[in-house]
């Protein structure tokens, strides 16, 4: 029994220790299209800030976009969700504030473009989290306004 426990824990530990590894990989291939892209301003296109998020509300959602939102958002944007992650001192543009006025007024199909696209040093979660998750995850931020 202590064998098997011990067999589980190497498993999930080598498998966090790989997520984070391409994770940090992945910030750091995004710095470098950072530098060209933090003067333009981030404006997604008029069909993506007129989606509708079909969780808008849902309390289900909401739980699973902060479970979403500690896995993945929490390094750069920390746990509150104000752009003071671990990574976040690294990191040029800093990460947003999804507490802010300007975060919390854009509209979720903004934010669900934005989580879907990316934008360097931002990756894009569009091959890593279904659709349904990263509308989770934008149900989950606006929450974060609430918590000012």
């Amino acid at each position: 029994m202590k064998n098997k426990k011990h067999a589980i824990y190497l498993k999930t530990s080598f498998a966090s220790t790989i997520f984070f590894a391409i994770f940090c990989l992945t910030l750091i291939a995004n710095q470098a299209n950072a530098q060209a892209t933090k003067s333009k301003p981030w404006n997604p296109p008029a069909s993506a800030i007129e989606l509708k998020n079909p969780f808008a509300g849902d309390a289900n959602a909401i739980k699973e976009g902060k479970k979403l939102y500690v896995t993945y958002c929490t390094p750069c944007h920390g746990n509150s969700g104000k752009g003071d992650g671990i990574a976040a001192a690294s990191l040029n543009p800093k990460p947003a504030d999804h507490t802010s006025d300007a975060v919390q007024s854009e509209t979720d199909g903004a934010a669900y473009w934005k989580l879907t696209e990316g934008r360097g040093p931002m990756i894009s979660y569009k091959q890593l989290l279904t659709d349904n998750q990263r509308w989770q995850l934008v149900t989950y931020i606006k929450t974060l306004g609430k918590k000012k």
